[in-house]
């Protein structure tokens, strides 16, 4: 289905609420805005497979503008509020946008880019514009609310997220023509695991310009549902969400599960969260105890999945087949999947290697750049992310780290991963990067660098009592060399740390 079938059968049903206004967009709504914005996509001369961006925080404005480019066969980039003016002119330059929307709350890194970016033919802001932009409520507002008349499935192009060198556009395949009702291989099958239908009640915590809540929240409306979307994640408050709203299903990263599981026990167990059928979570590794407690809290509904903004292909495990593999991301769903060594020779059970995922479940390309398309695949078209992992002997995925992350420390291959999962548990611990600096004898070391709970500290005092906590429970070779302590890490919203802006200090 689509939203435009539940604009006649449920109308006056909401396709979203926005969590802190309260504010509500229904089906009927989101079908009218949707058409104007496709049509103002026509009256700009904007044809099929032409490419725009979107710049904004969580507002009503940014799922309307998803579902309008979504029925007009336009590309759609978002991009993340956190980056940089150069990052952000990079990547609008990058997915040649011939038209970009913006946020007057962003305008401090908006106001440069139209003048930066040549090939932007059109700029609109949502709010007061700044000189440059129209205004993007009224301009859509005087558009005619009839669908256009050469309706066909555009599709997102989102970037890698650049934690470890320049980001890259990931550009799925889209066929000229396609309906609109159509939806992506990823999302049809993360719908049929986990059960998206008209009676789902989606919380939505995270930044929309990311892959996973962008996918689950279409996925939502295309089956019917409701998504409720939290403008920025509050521990407490989704909380709050899940028992107002009685919310059924919901996304996560593990950082938020960290935060919720520090609350004050008796304001955890204040919330009725009985309606609380599927938590999903991925985008970065979980600690092995931190979703134990999560399992033990909510009970057997915390789901886990790993893929990528690639969409190569999938894994899946629920709370039961987990505690009978700890750790494991699951078997693969819908694809198979390849364990490689650096020569491309398969590798035996339990054996580190570079992920690959066979029998993909969609073909993509890197935008603009062939030769990083055909670095991640082999021969066969088996495709990786850079992702190092092993399967057992039952064929339950586990992932060690991104491999550009291994340190080599004296020929011993280490995984800060497994490094991070530990330091975190420890009370005095929000955040953590682990990651490699040079070493004059043993060519890598392991560095830390923590943001504690409190600030400031006895960074010293603290160093020394985090090295000899680890020593329990991890051996000699991993303990950090040394431990720098910072008030905040570069982590973004969807729990990935930019390790690379801070590996670059202890380069420069």
């Amino acid at each position: 289905m689509h939203p435009s079938h539940y604009a006649k059968a449920s109308p006056n049903k909401p396709a979203f609420i926005l969590a802190s206004t309260g504010e509500t967009v229904t089906y009927a709504q989101l079908e009218k805005r949707s058409n104007q914005i496709a049509q103002l996509f026509r009256s700009l001369g904007l044809k099929p497979d032409d490419h725009i961006a979107i710049h904004m925080e969580n507002n009503r404005h940014f799922m309307e503008i998803v579902w309008g480019a979504q029925r007009s066969g336009i590309i759609y980039t978002a991009i993340s509020t956190h980056l940089r003016e150069d990052e952000i002119a990079y990547i609008v330059d990058n997915c040649e946008a011939k038209l970009l929307i913006s946020s007057s709350k962003l305008g401090d890194l908006a106001r440069n880019i139209r003048s930066r970016c040549s090939g932007l033919q059109h700029c609109f802001m949502v709010g007061d514009p700044l000189p440059g932009y129209a205004s993007w409520e009224e301009t859509t507002k005087s558009q005619s609310d009839l669908p256009i008349t050469d309706e066909e499935r555009g599709v997102q192009m989102l970037y890698s997220s650049g934690t470890t060198g320049q980001p890259k556009g990931v550009l799925p395949k889209r066929v000229a023509g396609d309906p609109i009702t159509v939806m992506t291989p990823t999302a049809s099958a993360l719908r049929a695991k986990f059960g998206f239908d008209e009676n789902t009640v989606y919380l939505s915590p995270a930044p929309l310009y990311h892959a996973a809540p962008l996918t689950y929240n279409t996925l939502t409306m295309h089956s019917g549902g409701t998504s409720i979307i939290m403008e920025r994640f509050d521990a407490e408050q989704s909380l709050a969400l899940i028992q107002k709203y009685r919310v059924t299903h919901s996304q996560w990263v593990p950082i938020m599960f960290i935060r919720m599981l520090r609350l004050d026990e008796s304001l955890r167990k204040s919330f009725d969260l009985s309606s609380h059928q599927v938590a999903v979570h991925a985008a970065a590794p979980c600690p092995v105890e931190i979703k134990r407690r999560m399992i033990d809290w909510w009970g057997p509904i915390i789901n886990e999945y790993y893929g990528s903004t690639e969409g190569m292909g999938l894994t899946a495990i629920n709370s039961q087949e987990w505690l009978k593999h700890p750790g494991s991301v699951g078997p693969p769903l819908r694809c198979s999947i390849k364990i490689l060594d650096d020569h491309h020779k398969p590798l035996p059970p339990n054996e580190i290697g570079t992920v690959y995922f066979a029998d993909r479940l969609s073909d993509f390309s890197y935008y603009k750049e062939p030769e990083k398309t055909a670095a991640c695949l082999t021969p066969e078209g088996w495709g990786t992310v850079g992702d190092a992992g092993y399967l057992d002997e039952d064929g339950y995925l586990y992932l060690s780290d991104r491999k550009d992350f291994m340190i080599i420390s004296g020929g011993v291959n280490i995984y800060p991963q497994e490094i991070e999962s530990q330091l975190i548990q420890h009370p005095e611990v929000a955040d953590v990067a682990v990651f490699g600096i040079p070493n004059e004898e043993f060519g890598e070391e392991v560095k830390a660098v923590v943001q504690p709970v409190r600030w400031p500290i006895k960074e010293k005092d603290m160093a020394l009592t985090l090295q000899k906590w680890l020593r329990s429970f991890i051996s000699n070779v991993k303990i950090p060399r040394s431990i720098d302590f910072e008030e905040t890490l570069p982590r973004l919203d969807n729990g990935k740390l930019y390790k690379r802006y801070l590996q670059q200090r202890y380069k420069d």
